[in-house]
């Protein structure tokens, strides 16, 4: 029996790496979760007070329209990711899509999705340059830091 694998995912071409390599890499058991976080704009795009600057009012419609645009991308990223595992021999019951609103904040969130049963944590490298990345740091290179008990595989 393959154990739960749990692959932080977003529209990216890092993200698709990490699901090219689970699916050459692990065996069809595992069961697989394509796990996305995702900002919560909600709040923001239903937002209508007479204290918003009419600035905002006149660009919220376009940020929020935006934000639709981002989520079918990340659909449609997520399925085609879904198909390339299937068409590598794994049954669809075994794939999960599962995209949540930011909580405490993306890498938070990524751990505590793998602290609820997952035995590894499967991630593109983002590519920062290296000044940016070592000012900054990437969600793969804090998820690898903050992760506890459980594996972690980061796919360049």
């Amino acid at each position: 029996m393959g154990g739960k694998i749990l692959v932080a995912f977003d529209d990216s071409e890092n993200a698709m790496r990490a699901v090219e390599y689970i699916a050459r890499t692990f065996t069809r058991e595992h069961q697989i979760t394509l796990f996305c976080v995702v900002p919560d704009t909600a709040a923001l795009c239903d937002m209508n007070s007479p204290s918003l600057t009419p600035y905002f009012v006149e660009k919220q419609a376009i940020f929020c329209g935006l934000e639709d645009q981002k989520k079918e991308l990340i659909d449609e990223a997520m399925q085609k990711a879904k198909e390339l595992i299937m068409t590598a021999g794994f049954e669809e019951k075994n794939i999960t899509l599962k995209v949540q609103t930011k909580k405490k904040g993306v890498v938070t969130d990524i751990i505590d999705e793998a602290h609820s049963g997952y035995d590894t944590i499967v991630l593109g490298r983002r590519g920062l340059s290296g000044i940016k990345e070592f000012i900054l740091g990437s969600v793969s290179q804090k998820v690898l830091h903050l992760a506890r008990d459980i594996s972690v595989i980061v796919v360049e």
